[in-house]
């Protein structure tokens, strides 16, 4: 399989097929992202299909010795937080609870092959998680989805937010104690 590097050069020359591969890889991963972000799967979709869009026009600001990952889902968070505004979807304090009426996301988290028994526990317990995962701020919401749903690296999540590390890995730990507070009062 090609690097990301490669097929970025391969597309700027001109080769169509390059491109194709890079949405191909990507195609999953974003939608899942995009999906657990704004809670529609056809809105998500749509989205995807416009960051790779936008991304396809700004492929010449690509600059190589970043990693390709962090600066499509940069291009990713970007659409997400206009949409977010759009919508006037007010930015939420950590120490803020938020109300009942947030959105849910639709999308499951993908597994492998475990038993009819395993099978009907995870989709239990992944039912719990996106129902109290809907109660985090979207703030703190997109970065515990990169780390642990996209398992991004820190490095990787504070690239893209352009945000220090340290704080990163605070916000991600505040989600999951929010996320297992949540989880604990459902019990």
């Amino acid at each position: 399989m090609f690097e990301d590097k490669d097929l970025v050069r391969r597309t700027l020359e001109g080769e169509k097929e390059a491109f194709e591969m890079i949405i191909q890889k990507y195609q999953q991963p974003l939608l899942n992202y995009i999906g657990r972000m704004v809670g529609e799967r056809e809105l998500a979709l749509d989205f995807t299909q416009e960051v790779f869009i936008k991304s396809y026009a700004s492929l010449h600001t690509y600059q190589p010795q970043h990693k390709f990952s962090t600066w499509l889902f940069k291009i990713a968070s970007n659409y997400t937080i206009d949409y977010w505004r759009k919508k006037k979807i007010d930015a939420f304090s950590i120490d803020q609870t938020q109300d009942q009426d947030s959105y849910r996301p639709s999308m499951q988290i993908p597994s492998k092959d475990p038993s009819v028994t395993e099978k009907y526990e995870l989709a239990e317990i992944r039912e719990k998680i996106e129902r109290n995962l809907e109660k985090i701020p979207p703030s703190l919401r997109e970065l515990f989805v990169w780390r642990h749903v996209n398992e991004f690296s820190y490095d990787e999540i504070a690239e893209i937010k352009e945000m220090p590390v340290g704080t990163i890995k605070n916000k991600v730990f505040q989600a999951k104690e929010l996320l297992r507070k949540h989880l604990e009062a459902e019990i």
